[in-house]
């Protein structure tokens, strides 16, 4: 077996041309690069349902998109760490705690890696995962409603970029540190007390395989480098799960130079089974702590925030058998498994090679101390006891692999945009095609499965100048879909996404559809001021706060005409929508509300704050629509100065109006 050198100088100079060259150049016959029947192969008839349902990041929008595939149509985009106007996604007052951290309200973040819960290595169309990467947090969306039911943050955490990714029966959600900084309870070190001071954690997240409820079980303390793309072992590697790792020169500026000194970064193993025992033995430290865990009620409509104090972390450099690190190409970006569980393939950002490591040899290499030393007391295995082999002269600046059912395997090469198609046993490139430009992740439906779906590979670019009408400096983000159902990849399609696309998960839509709720029914609305019957509407006073008790349904609300309220009153609209059929959302708002319009969909309560700053008389109005008589549907609230004594009073249509009291 050829031992692996690495020429870091000359490597990172071809790739810095490569990419002057790539960038800059057109590639050829792009104009050509569909067939004829590719047009047949995405359309998707009117009426008719897309196969697939392709789960986005939303990168710098905080956000996921859902598209229909093959047709590439977007279908919805979901409010998870950032604010939405549209929904009123952390504007109303159910949602904002969802919003909530250790450093306060949060209202925006960035998200990189979607993955679906999965039951046997294969997805159950439950529920989606989502790191934020920024302040570290990980989401959990009901795909039942595709809302967002759950979010916890991380402590002693600096960036959760390596998130979150499942073990083959979604015990945990697994992220590591991007950044590795001083734990929470060092607080205030000198930065150039980096290589003894930063450390880095995985958190294992544990998930209730019932609820989806998420707790933070327990954290490792690990060596103090960057963490990046990780993936769960499945069958026979299950109960692990291998990070990629670089900085291992534990640089903290310029890293660009400083981390790219050594000839060699780490792919690091976890045995998650083994740190269970630990855990279970009482070998875990009670550290203090201080993070926010957000949990959306289905019953009552309403989010709250649990604040909690401590956290268990283990220190793997005292717990022999816990984590192994293997040599692999310098920045490494992605590390896969295959479907068997056998094969785990590293991406270094920098290498001409792709290693395609054996679990089994890495067993082995274990069980026979086949180490070359240690890094911060964790062992180091040998590089060519873990090596299964090597992807030769693949392409230039390997990222991320995924696989298909039939034993292959796909790559994405950031700097010579394309995919490449390999075969996972033999090593051996059976095809390549361009993307259009510098491809970042790529997204084989369930193709981190044990049975991976297939059919399709969908590239999320990074550039896209030249593909689409322009939009000013900041062109629209890409996706491309191809055909992989035989043995030549063929381009199908464009299609524009919201926000940069890192990572996406796709799946066969029966999988989710079975899941599915079409709407909330009243009898189990157990809001705290749900309006189950128009007679039930009311508006009552208490001090400065007034609450207004309103049904909403085709096509007025209830009451729709208010008097009393004064200027710097607190004014909470409590709006339930009284509809029981699917697709009939209604809207509310008013004017001069400094926050968003609610969305309130069937059978759900939500809440809006107003604070009137003016005198007047304020019309409020649904905002979806919702019927012919939709432009109907609207009221008015009167707005006395402050300092009056109005009565308050409300009324629907023609009846009297009714004192509050």
């Amino acid at each position: 077996m050829k031992t692996l050198t690495f020429k870091s100088i000359g490597i990172v100079a071809a790739c810095i041309a490569a990419a002057g060259i790539i960038s800059s150049c057109k590639p050829k016959k792009v104009d050509s690069a569909l067939s004829g029947d590719a047009a047949s192969k995405v359309y998707v008839a009117p009426g008719k349902y897309d196969e697939v349902y392709l789960f986005t990041s939303g990168g710098f929008s905080g956000q996921i998109g859902v598209y229909g595939i093959p047709s590439g149509r977007m279908l919805k985009q979901v409010p998870v760490f950032s604010m939405d106007a549209e929904t009123g996604w952390g504007y109303s007052e159910e949602t904002k705690p969802m919003l909530m951290t250790s450093h306060g309200f949060v209202p925006w973040d960035d998200s990189h890696h979607p993955q679906l819960s999965r039951m046997e290595g294969q997805a159950d169309g439950r529920w989606l995962f989502i790191n934020a990467n920024n302040t570290p947090r990980i989401a959990r969306l009901d795909l039942g409603v595709f809302k967002t039911r759950e979010i916890i943050e991380l402590p002693n955490t600096g960036g959760n970029h390596a998130s979150p990714f499942t073990t083959q029966n979604t015990e945990y959600v697994v992220g590591a540190s991007r950044f590795s900084v001083p734990y929470d309870k060092q607080g205030d070190e000198a930065i150039a007390e980096y290589k003894d001071k930063f450390k880095g954690t995985i958190s294992f997240v544990k998930v209730d395989k019932e609820t989806g409820r998420m707790n933070l079980n327990f954290q490792l303390l690990v060596p103090g480098v960057d963490y990046d793309l990780a993936r769960a072992g499945k069958a026979v590697s299950d109960g692990w799960v291998f990070f990629s790792c670089y900085n291992s020169e534990k640089a903290h500026s310029l890293l660009e130079v400083n981390a790219s000194q050594r000839d060699k970064d780490f792919i690091m193993a976890v045995n998650w089974k083994k740190a269970e025992e630990y855990l279970a033995a009482g070998k875990g430290q009670k550290w203090p702590a201080n993070y926010a865990h957000n949990v959306y009620d289905e019953a009552t409509h309403t989010a709250t925030t649990t604040m909690v104090k401590e956290v268990t972390v283990l220190d793997v450099k005292d717990l022999p058998g816990v984590c192994y690190y293997i040599p692999c190409p310098k920045s490494p970006h992605g590390c896969d498994v295959d479907p068997t569980g056998e094969y785990i393939c590293a991406s270094g950002k920098l290498a001409a090679v792709i290693p395609v490591y054996s679990f089994s040899k890495m067993i082995k290499a274990i069980e026979a101390k086949d180490f070359e030393g240690d890094f911060d007391g964790v062992p180091v295995i040998k590089y060519e006891a873990a090596l299964d082999g090597e992807v030769e002269r693949p392409g230039l600046g390997p990222l991320h692999t995924e696989f298909d059912a039939n034993g292959n395997a796909y790559t994405s090469f950031f700097v010579s945009s394309e995919i490449v198609k390999w075969n996972v046993k033999t090593k051996q490139i059976i095809d390549r095609v361009p993307t259009y430009y510098s491809i970042g992740h790529l997204c084989v439906p369930m193709g981190d499965n044990i049975t991976p779906y297939g059919k399709y590979v969908i590239a999320l670019n990074k550039i896209t100048k030249d593909r689409y009408l322009p939009t000013g400096p900041e062109l629209t983000q890409s996706a491309q879909l191809y055909d992989i159902s035989g043995e030549k990849m063929q381009l199908l399609l464009d299609f524009p996404t919201i926000g940069e696309p890192h990572y996406a998960q796709a799946c066969p839509a029966e999988i989710v559809r079975k899941h599915e709720v079409k709407f909330y029914k009243l009898e189990n609305n157990n809001h705290a001021a749900a309006v189950k019957n128009e007679k039930d509407a009311k508006v009552v006073r208490t001090g400065n706060d007034v609450h207004i008790y309103a049904s909403a349904i085709r096509s007025h609300f209830t009451p729709d005409n208010i008097e009393g309220v004064k200027v710097g009153d607190n004014v909470y609209f409590h709006v339930t929508n009284l509809e029981q059929d699917w697709d009939v959302p209604h809207g509310f708002s008013i004017k001069g509300a400094n926050n968003a319009e609610l969305l309130i969909l069937p059978g759900e309560t939500a809440t809006l704050k107003w604070v009137p700053d003016r005198a007047g008389v304020f019309p409020m109005y649904c905002t979806d629509f919702c019927s012919a008589l939709h432009q109907e549907m609207q009221g008015y609230i009167r707005v006395s100065p402050a300092g009056s004594n109005p009565t308050l009073k409300y009324s629907t249509g023609e009846e009297a109006a009714t004192v509050a009291k």
